[in-house]
């Protein structure tokens, strides 16, 4: 008999516990104080993370729950999460909020709450570049990760491509390749005695030395010009002979 009255009393305490949070949630929603619910999925935990992939955690990183924390409106509300992903913010009056999820390795994407007066819901994504595009999401919310964070940038490693295609290489074997390939593209025997013969103009005569330059820069003065050689001269008594 004392077990039974036992279990009855056990049962009749479960029972006014019940009773008393609801009324709880009543006195809420009666004062304009609604209650935020959804669910964390967890990320994947396995030997997949060293692979890079995008929602895994190293093997051992069971307790993710623990580096999770939910803020409304950049921390005007916190809340935190249940083992099974489970969550309750409770006291927020009716309005717009955001929901954010911050992880130190995983991202989770915000959530926009619309509450009205009567204590209808709303749930939709968040969108800054575009807040009139409005894609709704259930209710209650559903936090998927969706993707994790990557805070070293790995090393780009060596390749003889990068070397072949860099400016100074294609510079040089550009007109290397162009020297050689087109006289043998070219059929016709007297355009490559031309081409062969074709002397390209000679500048360093009229252009001034570098080291003639830097003293005159350092020392104030224009440098002096060069005197000309009388070539008109010379191919006169060229003529004459």
């Amino acid at each position: 008999m004392c077990y039974k009255l036992l279990i009855i009393g056990a049962l009749v305490a479960l029972s006014s516990c019940e009773v008393v949070i609801g009324q709880e949630d009543v006195v809420d929603e009666v004062s304009g104080h609604y209650t935020i619910e959804g669910k964390v999925y967890a990320p994947e935990v396995g030997p997949g993370a060293s692979q890079g992939h995008a929602v895994t955690l190293p093997s051992g990183n069971n307790k993710w729950q623990v580096d999770l924390s939910i803020s409304i409106n950049n921390g005007e509300y916190k809340g935190f999460v249940r083992e099974d992903g489970q969550f309750i913010i409770s006291g927020v009056p009716s309005g717009s909020y955001v929901l954010d999820i911050y992880h130190p390795d995983i991202f989770y994407e915000p959530v926009r709450v619309e509450i009205n007066p009567k204590g209808k819901f709303r749930a939709r994504k968040v969108n800054y570049m575009q807040p009139a595009q409005v894609v709704q999401v259930p209710y209650p919310l559903r936090m998927k990760p969706l993707m994790r964070f990557k805070y070293f940038q790995t090393r780009e490693q060596w390749k003889i491509t990068d070397f072949l295609f860099s400016p100074m290489v294609l510079m040089m074997a550009l007109p290397l390749l162009l020297m050689l390939v087109l006289p043998k593209m070219i059929n016709d025997p007297e355009t490559k005695k031309e081409i062969e013969n074709m002397q390209f103009p000679k500048m360093t005569n009229d252009m001034p030395e570098i080291s003639e330059m830097l003293t005159s820069f350092l020392a104030g003065k224009q440098p002096e010009p060069k005197e000309k050689k009388p070539i008109a001269a010379s191919k006169q008594t060229k003529k004459r002979n």
